[in-house]
């Protein structure tokens, strides 16, 4: 698809279906913008379209540089059929009601961004085991080498999907209700936060007492962070 605007080397291309029209300075195509709101969002939602219908699915993702990467079952129709084919990507975050003096005003405040590529498939196993190890090693530091190694048929079980990020946009919104002009109206406004972030651990059924919290997931925990 040809650029609308020529972008400059840190943004992605400007195209028709990336453009964003309203609300237009929430919007955004550079690389860095688009990379944070990836990086910080655990879900995302790949959307395709098989035999002519679309479907939407969800997953866990993770990005190394201008690729993003998801897995799912090796016997999902969804991922066989999405092999060679154009996606869509979304991430979204919430991070707050924004609560106005009247409800056509009420918002929210968020990040979101899409991104548009062509779906791969790792087909060498030991390729594949690796982008799995280092999904487990992007979400949780060193764990990959604390766990059971997988076996041959989890493997086997397992599809890893990547694409190469073609288009971009990200668009966030972040601040007070825009209703200033109505604050003589006497109903409370403002924002009401909303956090997602990690809580006190719950250890599985049957774990050895002896066993404690590794430090890493501990650290985790401390600093709330999804990833």
């Amino acid at each position: 698809m040809a650029d609308l605007y020529p972008p400059d080397t840190n943004d992605y291309p400007t195209t028709e279906r990336t453009r964003v029209r309203r609300s237009p300075k929430r919007g955004s195509h550079a690389h860095a913008d688009v990379h944070a709101i990836l990086d910080a969002a655990p879900l995302c939602h790949v959307g395709y379209v098989i035999n002519g219908a679309p479907y939407v699915t969800p997953t866990l993702h993770w990005r190394e540089g201008d690729h993003v990467y998801w897995h799912g079952s090796s016997a999902s129709r969804f991922l066989r059929a999405a092999e060679d084919m154009p996606v869509c990507l979304t991430c979204s975050i919430m991070d707050g009601y924004v609560m106005a003096r009247s409800a056509f005003n009420h918002s929210v405040n968020y990040r979101s961004a899409m991104v548009f590529g062509t779906a791969r498939l790792i087909d060498d196993v030991e390729e594949k085991t690796d982008a799995l190890r280092r999904f487990v090693e992007d979400l949780f530091p060193g764990r990959w080498d604390s766990l059971r190694p997988m076996t041959k048929q989890e493997v086997k079980a397992t599809s890893v999907m990547w694409m190469k990020i073609e288009e971009a946009s990200a668009k966030v919104r972040n601040g007070p209700p825009g209703d200033i002009d109505e604050a003589n109206h006497p109903v409370w406004a403002g924002v009401l936060p909303i956090e997602s972030r990690l809580v006190s651990p719950q250890p599985a059924p049957g774990l050895p007492y002896e066993i404690e919290l590794p430090q890493s997931l501990a650290g985790l925990i401390q600093s709330g962070r999804l990833r």
